[in-house]
């Protein structure tokens, strides 16, 4: 079944390897073991359980909670002529009809719902009927108390497998600290081994956390520096998102908005503009899931503060899903940090204490000094081991000078000895600064030699210290009062045996070359890339689908920097399988090709990871691979006596792909054998031909350019293609 799994891979999805864990959870799968997969947003948890499903003779349920989600996964499953579905109360009645019509017949292999729906007497009855053999639950989290987005129909999950007892469970999630993985596998009683825990680590998100002073400003600039590109903007009330869609609209941004209190038709059509890149930038208040798998986001901002670091995870986890770089900027201010604590407090008792809890943690990701990714996957139980990752902005603004708060700490310790360590910095802070709040004075806290001897530093800066001497170890604070408490360290630093240094100068906007705005690693051209782009979204809107559908960024970046001019080569780009080469393969081969003739590129040679060969599970038929390139091949065929009309048919060629390919063998491999095969398809008149020959003799004939440039443009690049291999074949290179 591991070969079958591979071959599933290259030939429906597109990919030659399985990324991190993606095997094992689906060899897991396969050997009909529950599985719980925690990975990354954009590490490739889907094909964890869509493969699998493809092998299973039965159905595979697949249990989310969000319906855009779904309809998304199903429109690119569909896309890849995989039969899924999805059931649910938003179909007509006969989308529903014919559904279940295909569900019964067996012809389904995916069938997408929500718990509520699955929930339903007369879902169960039709399920029980049929042969169910794989039970996927995404956003697994939400089965959990613990979880930030819990949701109490996900823990009838528990029953319902009772009712599917053959059938195989994985549970998946891309947000669960230690804590809500084990509250998971004891919900669904999955055994410990079967566990994969993937690195919460998105190396290609690069975080930036700014002081929140002029923030429209500061989203303009953002969206300036992605132009053209996708975007998501995160606002933490319905207000917010729509005064700020506003402003936007106003300065000429292409920006809609997405909240609870829209109507359905404006949301869906919203999104739907936003996914199909007929707009740039989405705004989004952070309490409503979009519920989107868009892969090129290139940006997320947080305009507000969200309530935790789960809700933050979870938010920038959608940029960037296609693996290419993206920027996920959080504009903080101790304002906000009101803002949310007020959410807060409108949970039952139960739940704020856990809520505060979350909130804390993000401030002090937020404050972080080091590294974030340090604080940022240590909540999610994983030790970063880098010293920098060179991709947020502390590691990039080491430049900052260290500022010795020594005697500042001395102080805020001292106050909190005096004060018998019993109250939380907020207090401490109002003595150091001499307030003469309620408190301060009931509890004759203006008496102590500390009271007001903090005028230094402003109340946010003594804020900051605090936390910094919580992250330093000198403090901790008591997870259920929130009182501060001494740790041994602190002895040295009040004896002055110790110093604290802390950035505490405002942050400066990191650099602008240091902002992820690079697509990729990659050398690619970004001429090309526009053109297939253009490209993709007149098929996406031919097909009514989102462009990602069709192709990620990723795909065209690798087209854009491979520049392939064959189905072969078009087959060794990451993301094109057999399905996708046979719908859109020619529609972009036909770009690729003409640009590079435009601009006298030739095709680089791609290394794939795994060899192909011919028998390759990734080809079919006369498209089979051989160990030689293509354009060794053809030009074998025409060194061999063969005519261009029946290489063209054998390899089923477009005329200009054969030239290009006659013309890499010219340059590349040897010899081409003098022939007038070339002149007897010209069009030129033989006047016109000898011109041309003599501005090849004058100009070279590596590049097309300087001899279209001759004519003024008058003799196109079809016709300069045939004459230089003409001029190549008699003249010599």
């Amino acid at each position: 079944m591991a070969d079958r799994a591979l071959q599933i891979l290259q030939n429906v999805f597109g990919y030659d390897e399985f990324r991190s864990y993606q095997q094992a959870i689906i060899h897991n799968v396969l050997n009909h073991n529950d599985t719980l997969a925690v990975m990354p947003t954009g590490g490739g948890k889907s094909v964890c359980y869509q493969i699998p499903a493809l092998i299973f003779p039965g159905l595979t349920l697949v249990i989310s909670p969000l319906i855009s989600l779904m309809e998304d996964q199903v429109s690119q499953l569909k896309a890849l002529g995989v039969q899924a579905a999805l059931l649910n109360s938003t179909l007509t009645r006969a989308e529903y009809q014919n559904t279940l019509s295909m569900i019964s017949s067996g012809t389904i292999k995916l069938l997408y719902m929500a718990p509520e729906t699955l929930m339903l007497d007369r879902t169960r009855d039709l399920l029980t009927s049929l042969r169910v053999d794989c039970l996927t639950i995404d956003e697994a989290h939400c089965i959990s108390e613990w979880g930030h987005d819990f949701r109490p129909e996900y823990r009838q999950l528990a029953e319902v497998r009772k009712t599917f007892p053959e059938a195989v469970c994985i549970a998946l999630t891309a947000t669960a600290t230690p804590r809500v993985q084990q509250d998971i596998k004891n919900i669904l009683m999955i055994a410990g081994p079967n566990e994969f825990i993937a690195s919460f680590d998105r190396t290609n998100l690069f975080l930036q956390v700014s002081e929140k002073k002029n923030p429209v400003a500061q989203t303009l600039g953002l969206i300036d520096r992605f132009k053209n590109r996708s975007g998501i903007i995160y606002c933490n009330s319905r207000k917010q998102v729509d005064e700020l869609t506003q402003i936007l609209n106003e300065n000429g941004c292409s920006v809609a908005s997405y909240h609870a209190g829209l109507s359905n038709e404006i949301r869906k059509a919203n999104q739907a503009a936003f996914i199909r890149d007929d707009i740039q930038v989405i705004v989004a208040t952070i309490a409503f899931g979009m519920g989107i798998n868009k892969s090129n986001v290139r940006f997320v901002l947080h305009y507000d503060m969200p309530q935790n670091i789960e809700s933050y995870y979870q938010q920038i986890g959608r940029a960037g899903r296609d693996g290419l770089s993206a920027h996920c900027q959080f504009l903080f201010s101790y304002g906000d940090i009101q803002k949310v604590k007020f959410f807060i407090s409108q949970k039952v008792a139960s739940e704020q204490r856990v809520a505060n809890l979350h909130l804390n943690a993000l401030i002090g990701f937020a404050e972080t000094e080091m590294c974030r990714r340090v604080p940022l996957l240590h909540y999610f139980g994983e030790k970063y081991s880098a010293e920098k990752c060179n991709l947020c902005d502390n590691c990039l603004s080491e430049d900052r000078p260290l500022i010795d708060v020594t005697v500042p700490a001395q102080k805020f310790l001292s106050c909190m000895y005096r004060t018998g360590q019993m109250f939380g910095s907020a207090h401490v802070i109002d003595i150091l600064r001499g307030s003469k709040s309620k408190k301060v004075i009931e509890k004759r806290h203006d008496q102590l030699s500390t009271y007001g001897i903090g005028s230094e530093l402003s109340k946010s800066q003594w804020i900051q210290l605090s936390r910094s001497l919580i992250q330093k170890g000198l403090i901790v604070q008591d997870q259920e009062f929130g009182s501060l408490k001494l740790t041994h360290v602190a002895r040295s630093v009040l004896k002055g045996e110790q110093q604290v240094e802390i950035r505490l100068a405002e942050k400066r906007d990191i650099p602008e070359k240091a902002s992820a705005n690079k697509q990729s690693d990659l050398d690619y051209n970004r001429e090309l890339f526009e053109h297939l782009r253009a490209c993709r979204k007149s098929l996406a809107d031919r097909e009514n689908v989102p462009p990602y559908v069709v192709f990620s960024d990723k795909a065209l970046v690798e087209m854009s920097a491979y520049f392939p001019q064959s189905q072969e080569s078009l087959l060794q780009i990451n993301g094109v399988g057999s399905v996708k080469l046979d719908r859109y393969g020619d529609a972009f081969l036909q770009v690729i090709t003409d640009f590079c003739q435009a601009h006298q590129i030739a095709e680089i040679v791609r290394h794939s990871p795994t060899s192909t060969t011919l028998n390759s599970p990734r080809t079919t038929g006369e498209r089979a691979n051989r160990a030689k390139p293509r354009h060794v091949v053809v030009g074998e065929k025409f060194c061999q006596g063969q005519s261009l009309e029946a290489i063209q048919s054998e390899f089923n060629l477009k005329f200009n792909t054969l030239l290009s390919h006659l013309h890499k063998y010219q340059m590349e491999e040897g010899r081409l054998p003098k022939s007038d095969a070339f002149l007897l398809k010209s069009k030129l008149s033989p006047e016109l031909l000898k011109r041309v020959v003599q501005a090849f003799r004058e100009n070279g004939a590596e590049r097309l350019r300087p001899v279209f440039k001759v004519f003024q443009e008058a003799v196109s690049y079809d016709e300069l293609h045939l004459i230089r291999l003409h001029y190549l074949v008699h003249h010599g290179a």
